[in-house]
């Protein structure tokens, strides 16, 4: 038995951030319903690869909102559930007639998770928002830039995984409350305060010392430490930029330096004065990685940190997904990666990636492929509100679930 079975979750989410955090509930085993329209589905599609990826272990019910009926619906499975969750826009659930105020006065014990892009209230509460603009507006594009390509930034949505991981915190700990109080809550978390919050160093820096963060590339912002960086290694065949590869080196104590030597066979430059210590070597650090890369540019980049890790040098080599999928051995030998046993009907054959949370008493390695929209209507109507088939095929019938 996973640690969520039982639980309800009845999810209005949509694209990343919200599937992201019903997604770790569902592998733990809740009950999540996916709560869609034909309509609304149209940008982000069941053969989508987001809406493949955050929606497996759901079951899918579809809904047309703008029907009364579908709304009632609505409401009834609110009354229903343990938990709802949105990131629209705050107030649309509201608007429906099934909002936290309305839904807790039949279901005290509800958890409303409203994970809007700014929160509930403030100049920019109405922002329409998606993982750049949070990066850009949180600072983290800024950043995590090169030092005069303050555009480059995180391109891949960093944040809205961690607002997802955030929004299923907040579910977790709204669960215990209720098993003490008997009481469920609302609650409203903006995925743009949650990347605020993950600049807590240079925000500290800026209101203790009045220094503003500088993007810092592949250095730390605030260790004295080199090496440190990610060094060009031999190129694979074709010399196309598809075929550069790359390996991180990190040496972060004296002795990790002393080893690196040892790995590159004690070349002469390596016993400078200048680099015996840590702060010479830091305030010469482009020098030495300059020096290192030429040694690292004749390397085979997985043969070299295989090599440096073996002699206790904090290594790795810049994957790609092929690398992940196919040459990965760690990956590979916990099996992180493999194949849906049931084929998607539009997607057809598709991986999963495991939860990486093993649980040894509780173990969560069940993993149903997403849904189309509305494939469960019958199932999830008929467990929750004990609806006919005959009812169902009405409602289908009518428009109502569609």
């Amino acid at each position: 038995m996973r640690p969520l079975e039982g639980i309800r979750i009845l999810d209005f989410t949509h694209v990343l951030a919200g599937p992201f955090a019903t997604r770790v509930l569902a592998d733990m085993g809740a009950d999540v319903v996916k709560v869609n329209s034909i309509e609304r589905s149209a940008g982000n599609p069941a053969g989508s690869p987001y809406y493949t990826i955050w929606n497996r272990n759901k079951r899918a019910l579809a809904l047309n909102m703008s029907i009364d009926e579908a709304k009632q619906i609505g409401k009834a499975l609110a009354n229903k559930a343990d938990v709802v969750i949105d990131n629209f826009s705050h107030g649309v659930l509201d608007r429906w007639g099934l909002g936290f105020d309305v839904t807790r006065e039949e279901n005290p014990g509800v958890i409303y998770v409203q994970m809007s892009g700014m929160g509930d209230g403030g100049p920019w509460s109405n922002f329409v928002t998606y993982a750049p603009t949070i990066h850009a507006l949180a600072g983290m594009t800024y950043s995590t830039g090169v030092k005069g390509r303050e555009d480059i930034g995180i391109g891949y949505s960093y944040n809205d995984h961690q607002a997802g991981l955030h929004g299923a915190l907040a579910i977790l700990a709204s669960i215990e409350s209720r098993n003490h109080t008997g009481q469920g809550q609302k609650i409203d978390m903006a995925q743009f305060e949650v990347g605020v919050a993950l600049m807590g160093p240079s925000l500290l820096d800026f209101i203790c010392n009045g220094r503003s963060a500088e993007p810092s590339g592949n250095k730390l912002p605030y260790d004295a430490i080199a090496p440190h960086g990610v060094y060009p290694c031999k190129s694979r065949k074709g010399g196309d930029i598809l075929d550069e590869r790359w390996i991180a080196i990190a040496c972060m104590t004296d002795e990790h330096w002393y080893r690196l030597k040892r790995t590159m066979e004690s070349p002469s430059w390596a016993e400078s004065v200048i680099y015996q210590t840590a702060e010479s070597r830091y305030a010469n650090s482009e020098e030495i990685d300059e020096l290192i890369s030429r040694w690292t540019s004749s390397q085979d980049a997985r043969e070299l940190m295989d090599e440096l890790q073996r002699n206790g040098v904090p290594a790795g080599i810049v994957q790609d997904a092929v690398d992940l999928v196919e040459r990965d051995p760690q990956l590979a030998s916990n099996e992180f990666l493999q194949w849906a046993h049931e084929e998607h009907p539009v997607v057809g054959r598709s991986f999963i990636d495991r939860l990486p949370i093993y649980f040894g008493a509780t173990p969560c390695d069940e993993y149903t492929r997403s849904r189309v929209v509305g494939e469960d209507n019958a199932e999830v109507l008929a467990d929750w509100l004990g609806m006919s088939h005959t009812e169902v095929e009405k409602l289908e019938d009518s428009g109502t679930l569609s």
